[in-house]
């Protein structure tokens, strides 16, 4: 490797791309494609970056493995920024296990940590917290220690334990600090204002207040019964119910649970379920049904009771009940939650993150585009989505949870 190269290669690992392409700019032999591929990305030319890259690849091909694995990240790594989460999935499989193989440990290690972050943003927690604790940080270079308490950090908000976030976040700092590298000190920072914004709103008989995720987390770890209209959860102690596949008994608890400790009206109840405004005997009968089954749902954390008017809830042991509703009430607030990290979005991706029909997708975007709220950039399958500048507010609890995962 020539000096040229060497120099070029110490810029982009410090954050200097324009410094980079000083050096490579004009070149096309493989190493250099690979580093112009690099610094293109670092700019936020991301369909530049994905060309170059590839052509490296193909000029390193089967005879230098390692070099052309280490492509393959790069490109993984530029589909992942561009929110391409379907095409950064068997790039990022084969260059860990080539790395991994030829003995390349911190380039593994790097391809590990991205396939963490793209199961975060698919909302797959469980997963992306059992393989985080997998991997081990000590003797990995700073940058990649750094990438690790990030990564630890956001699965933290995403729990809603604030304190382990924040705790994350400063060992993230001082790892960006020691590896210099202004960028990522500028991504910690944006993620440690996250934890300053409001998180949710917190409904109370006085009326609905913005809490911050350090009060949701006392929340959650105090006795009282938390109906989470976030992520569609039953929270009670170590009890938690999810009812996202069940979205009429939701509507139900959480109409009963806005009322507590009063009794909710029969048509109250008949309208946030089934959004009929004047009801009759069958819409009662059925309303008894569901009752029935959101009694079986809560059993052993709350009963529900019948009155004269309506219905009751009732917490096990006289507890106090909460409910949480997300910061911004808006329809498609889970997508403007994903395109709030300022990446441009396919429709695609967005509907494979949320675990929806790209056709579902496509209808939230128009809407929103109408209202002003996102815009649109290129054509066809080229076409990509991102948020208007918004008032702050964290977006951790809008984010999207895998439903198969409890």
């Amino acid at each position: 490797m020539d000096s040229m190269i060497t120099a070029a290669a110490l810029s982009l690992a410090h954050g200097d791309p324009l410094g980079a392409l000083d050096r490579v700019a004009l070149r096309d032999d493989a190493p250099a494609l690979a580093l112009r591929g690099i610094a293109m990305a670092q700019l936020g030319d991301l369909p530049r970056a994905r060309v170059l890259v590839r052509r490296a690849a193909r000029a390193f091909g089967a005879r230098h493995a390692v070099a052309r694995a280490r492509c393959l990240l790069a490109e993984a790594e530029i589909a992942l920024a561009a929110r391409d989460l379907d095409a950064c999935a068997a790039p990022l499989a084969d260059a860990h296990r080539t790395l991994d193989a030829h003995g390349d440990h911190a380039n593994a290690a790097h391809a590990r940590y991205l396939e963490v972050r793209r199961l975060l943003l698919m909302g797959r927690l469980d997963d992306a917290e059992r393989r985080l604790a997998a991997l081990d940080p000590a003797g990995m270079p700073r940058a990649l220690r750094a990438a690790h308490e990030l990564t630890a950090a956001g699965i933290a908000m995403r729990r809603m334990r604030a304190q382990a976030a924040r705790a994350a976040l400063v060992r993230a700092d001082a790892h960006a600090r020691a590896a210099g590298i202004a960028a990522l000190g500028a991504e910690i920072e944006s993620a440690a204002r996250l934890l300053d914004a409001p998180a949710a709103r917190l409904v109370t008989p006085d009326g609905p207040r913005d809490v911050l995720l350090d009060e949701v987390e006392r929340l959650m770890t105090s006795t009282a019964l938390v109906v989470n209209g976030c992520l569609h959860t039953v929270h009670h102690l170590a009890t938690e119910i999810p009812l996202a596949r069940r979205p009429v008994l939701f509507a139900l608890l959480r109409t009963l649970a806005e009322a507590w400790p009063q009794d909710a009206p029969r048509d109250a109840l008949i309208l946030a379920a089934f959004r009929i405004r004047h009801p009759d005997e069958t819409h009662r009968a059925r309303l008894r049904v569901e009752m029935g089954r959101l009694r079986t749902v809560l059993r052993g954390v709350a009963a529900v009771r019948a009155t004269a008017r309506g219905f009751q809830l009732i917490p096990r042991d006289g507890h106090d009940v909460a409910v949480l509703a997300r910061p911004v009430d808006d329809d498609h607030a889970s997508v403007l939650a994903l395109l709030a990290d300022g990446e441009t979005w396919s429709s695609s991706a967005l509907a494979l993150a949320l675990g929806t029909s790209q056709r579902t997708i496509q209808r939230s975007l128009e809407a929103l585009a109408a209202a002003g709220k996102i815009e649109a950039f290129g054509q066809g399958r080229a076409r990509r989505w991102s948020m208007l500048p918004l008032p702050g507010f964290a977006t951790n609890l809008l984010l999207p949870t895998s439903l198969g995962v409890q």
